[in-house]
Formats: structure tokens, C-alpha cells, sequence
């Protein structure tokens, strides 16, 4: 556990998450069309706020990074703009799913590359 913006927070994303405080975001693989019906994509839409169509971004407490239109190369600018996002809102505590490693169907092999800076990231800067 963690202290962050005076809240103990778990270091890691847990498996399960059924709730969050009113700072936390969600952030979970999606694909560009924002069908959110399957693994972490369908929990987003069920129980924090992901808008189907939308498959970009910040909706309600979840964050969508497009993991479906490709191979890893297509997800890093995705990536790459929500560290820029997280970066702009330290106010917000992110619960980063292991994105693409789902029904994207890439393993964490592969993603670590894309993942990695997202990782060191968050336990340099927030």
C-alpha cells in the first residue's frame, strides 16, 4: 500500500475491482469502435461510466486504450496519450489494467514493450 492525495492505495491494479473512490479511474484495453462487451471493456461500461461508441479516452470513471485494431505498434500512441492525460490530472489515482493481454488476445510478453513506459511511468511520476 501506497499513500496517495492522503488515500492508502493498493501498489498494484487488483485482479477484481467492484468500486472506486470518487478520484479513481478505471483504464482498460477497448477497441476503436467502443463495443464494450467483453473482460475489463464490458466491467468499464457495466460499473464506470464507458459510453458504448466511444472507444478513446475518459468516460464516467474509465479510461479506454484501443487494443483491437492491430499488432503492439498500434497501441502505443494510445498509450502514449494517456500518459500524457495522466500526467496533466495527478489528481486522478488510474487503475491500469493489463491492457491488450484479453481478448486483444497479446501476451504480456508482447505488450511489456508498449507497457513498460506506461509502468515506469506511474512509479516515477504519480
Amino acid at each position: 500500500m501506497r499513500n496517495y492525495n492522503g488515500i492508502e492505495r493498493p501498489d498494484f491494479t487488483p485482479d477484481m475491482i467492484s468500486e472506486l473512490k470518487a478520484d479513481e479511474v478505471f483504464v482498460f484495453g477497448s477497441n476503436l469502435a467502443g463495443m464494450h462487451g467483453g473482460g475489463a471493456a464490458y466491467a468499464a461500461w457495466k460499473k464506470f461510466g464507458a459510453i458504448m461508441g466511444c472507444g478513446v479516452g475518459l468516460r464516467g470513471q474509465s479510461y479506454a486504450i484501443p487494443t483491437m485494431q492491430g499488432g503492439v505498434e498500434t497501441i502505443k500512441p494510445y498509450v502514449d496519450d494517456f500518459i500524457v492525460f495522466a500526467k496533466e490530472h495527478p489528481e486522478l489515482y488510474f487503475f491500469v489494467t493489463r491492457i491488450g493481454c484479453g481478448i486483444a488476445g497479446f501476451r504480456d510478453k508482447e505488450m511489456r514493450v508498449t507497457n513498460k513506459r506506461l509502468l515506469v511511468t506511474f512509479f516515477v511520476f504519480m
